[in-house]
């Protein structure tokens, strides 16, 4: 079906898990491309049902609640708000956003179950799987750790090694750990229902490598031709679970099962579906059941097998649902050169960005598409971000519309100057004005969002370039009737560029709608001169994007710092345990309480500071070796740890009466060993 056929779209955004913030890969992954396509089809004037929600069964949540010692439905409450509230701040325009803990998924999930169990599609099998003796409990494939036997990482999951990105089963493990008690798990039978994959094989084939092989990403074709060919081909997988958190299987004899999280979770956009119809009073049927309706999945790579092969069978054998038209998945993305990840808080998250560069939203949905992982894996850099803000965003797209208003309100107060006599360089801009809107739009139909910007910021080059060629504020000196001409062109090429940036840049372009005084234009008046009418007025230039400084730079390059340097301590060995000693070799010791009454450098050396404390019992010289740790000042009146029995020794000719005891990080750093509240000079420590 022709794409100007379709009646209508429903385009869905994969599910992120609510058991922690949104980051930048999330972002670049599927949220900012859907966005994109979204806004485009909506300013094609079609019929779009835009939704999400946020994922809240999976063994993630269970983990992360655990851990916190809170249950998951808080930690579900938690962060379905902070991802909801950080789309929306973002421009994410979910037309609806649901969550998978509401009663009507509960009901349309349960509801695709017991329908393919009457159909008889399930295979119930009893198999072996993981259990915790400790615990009580089978163990999900999260909740179990050990070597992957691929690449011999030693914190590989049960379902996955995230350094070398196999996927595994549980007893593919070298040396399983519980996550719950740290025991060695046991294998024990335990019943579940499985879909047969390797049934639905050549509907598959037909579907996906014949039907899609010309519009499908070949990263996705790949991944589904390797499920589809490679080794003994699809396997019968079980849709439920042993656990007390999801959506309980709807069967007798299934009592404490829940079905698994890639059972539910798609048809959570079909619950957001009818959630979104319900609101808006009409029907949710067409968005998912007419022929008419083009269904796209937007996702990142690792879920190609859930939407591309699970749920198409499940739809499939459920019947009258239309089926996907597009899986348009993107590669990962990387920061600093480093994969991002959740659990070592290696990441740039949505939340903290927004309250760290409030109104700059659009400078990352330029960069994160400008950068898209849409072939491969790339890297997000800081430097990057600058880099294009600075040379691209700034000397660029806001160069060329600021110039075009300002010098429109320095030579004709504000007015849009009339279109006089064109000469050949007028037309080749008009020309281009008219060619810019169809290349973007072919590139986004073919979701090459990468290189739709790219045709985006080369119409505000075409523009900047005319203004540079033409220079009208010379002309205006002895030719006003030219310089007139050329800024009515410009004024129009700007007008247009903001049609075409919204769905990249919405937020830039609701600000030059309001500088242009223009509203209730759609890609359909896209490549038209006379946007801007002659005599129009148009509001003052507001500044559209300004500079990214070095030290703007330097500091979230140094919290990332700060995080890496964290996560190497964490796992860094502890010094030994020296040999043990008596309760009488403790004894000995007289560690009390003192104050630093004066701190200065010794000459001549690097490391000694030369300390005079209060005893309580007296005022002593101490000289430490903490130099290239504190400075002299932030000691002075501090109350600090010393062993005060040490026999003296002579340093450098002073005599050192004691020892001021510290604390020495994983890293070499030192810290003072303080009182909790401030105690009298000479109080023992014991």
């Amino acid at each position: 079906m022709n794409p100007k056929n379709f009646k209508r779209y429903t385009v869905t955004a994969a599910l992120p898990y609510a058991n922690g913030p949104l980051h930048i890969g999330h972002l670049a992954g599927c949220y900012i491309p859907s966005d994109i396509y979204v806004r485009y089809l909506r300013s094609r004037e079609r019929d779009v049902a835009y939704v999400c929600g946020s994922d809240e069964h999976g063994v993630a949540i269970t983990i992360k609640a655990r851990k916190e010692g809170i249950s998951p439905q808080e930690v579900v409450d938690r962060y379905h708000e902070m991802m909801k509230r950080s789309f929306a701040e973002f421009g994410i325009s979910f037309d609806h956003y649901s969550r998978t803990s509401a009663k009507i998924h509960h009901e349309t999930a349960s509801g695709f179950f017991e329908d393919l169990y009457q159909k008889g599609e399930f295979l119930e099998q009893t198999t072996q799987q993981y259990y915790d003796e400790e615990a009580g409990q089978f163990l999900a494939d999260r909740y179990i750790e050990g070597t992957c036997p691929k690449c011999g990482h030693e914190h590989a999951y049960g379902d996955q090694c995230e350094k070398c990105g196999s996927s595994l089963s549980p007893t593919d493990l070298i040396n399983p750990k519980s996550k719950l008690s740290g025991s060695t798990p046991v294998l024990k039978d335990t019943k579940h229902w499985f879909l047969d994959l390797a049934r639905y094989t050549d509907f598959l084939k037909n579907w996906i490598l014949v039907d899609h092989e010309k519009d499908w990403k070949t990263n996705v074709l790949g991944q589904c031709r390797s499920w589809l060919e490679a080794g003994e081909g699809l396997q019968a997988r079980s849709m439920t679970r042993d656990m007390d958190w999801g959506i309980p299987v709807p069967v007798e004899g299934a009592e404490g099962k829940v079905l698994y999280v890639w059972f539910d979770a798609p048809i959570g956009y079909i619950s957001s579906t009818k959630e979104w119809a319900a609101e808006k009073g009409i029907d949710w049927e067409p968005y998912w059941k007419d022929e008419g309706t083009k269904l796209v999945h937007f996702i990142g790579k690792d879920n190609i097998v859930f939407h591309c092969i699970i749920f198409p069978a499940i739809l499939k054998t459920h019947g009258g649902y239309v089926l996907p038209d597009n899986v348009p998945a993107n590669e990962f993305l990387n920061l600093e050169g480093d994969k991002i990840s959740t659990s070592r808080s290696w990441a740039v998250w949505l939340h903290e960005y927004l309250e760290a560069f409030p109104g700059k939203q659009d400078v990352l949905r330029y960069v994160l598409t400008a950068n898209a992982p849409e072939t491969k894996d790339n890297d997000f850099t800081w430097k990057d971000y600058q880099l294009r803000n600075n040379s691209e965003l700034v000397a660029i797209f806001g160069n060329f519309v600021n110039r075009a208003v300002v010098l429109t309100h320095k030579f004709y107060n504000g007015l849009v100057p009339a279109l006089g006599d064109l000469s050949d360089i007028d037309r080749d801009a008009l020309a281009a004005l008219l060619e810019f809107p169809e290349k973007i739009a072919a590139s986004i139909e073919r979701y090459r969002f990468r290189e739709a910007l790219s045709y985006v910021m080369d119409f505000a080059r075409t523009g900047n370039k005319y203004l540079a060629d033409t220079e009208p504020w010379k002309s205006i000196k002895d030719n006003p009737e030219r310089t007139a001409t050329v800024l009515n062109i410009a004024l129009n090429i700007a007008a247009n560029l903001a049609i075409v940036a919204e769905p990249f840049l919405p937020h830039t372009a609701a600000k030059m709608y309001k500088m242009f005084g223009l509203s209730g234009l759609n890609w359909g008046d896209a490549g038209k001169h006379g946007l801007l009418k002659t005599g129009k007025t148009i509001q003052p230039a507001e500044l559209l994007f300004d500079k990214v400084e070095d030290e703007t730079v330097a500091a979230q390059v140094n919290k990332l710092m700060e995080t890496k340097k964290q996560n190497e301590m964490a796992v860094a060995p502890v010094t030994p345990m020296k040999d043990i000693i008596t309760y009488d070799d403790f004894a000995k010791l007289d560690m009390r309480v003192v104050k630093v009454l004066a701190a200065e450098p010794m000459p001549k050396s690097k490391k000694l500071l030369k300390l005079s404390v209060d005893t309580g019992l007296g005022t002593r010289t101490v000289l430490s070796g903490v130099a290239e740790h504190f400075k002299p000042e932030d000691l002075i009146g501090k109350q600090v740890v010393m062993l005060i029995n040490l026999a003296p020794r002579k340093i450098m000719g002073i005599d050192s009466e004691g020892m001021i005891l510290m604390a020495e990080d994983k890293d070499g750093s030192l810290r003072l060993l303080l009182p909790g509240s401030e105690t009298a000079n000479g109080s023992t420590i014991s």
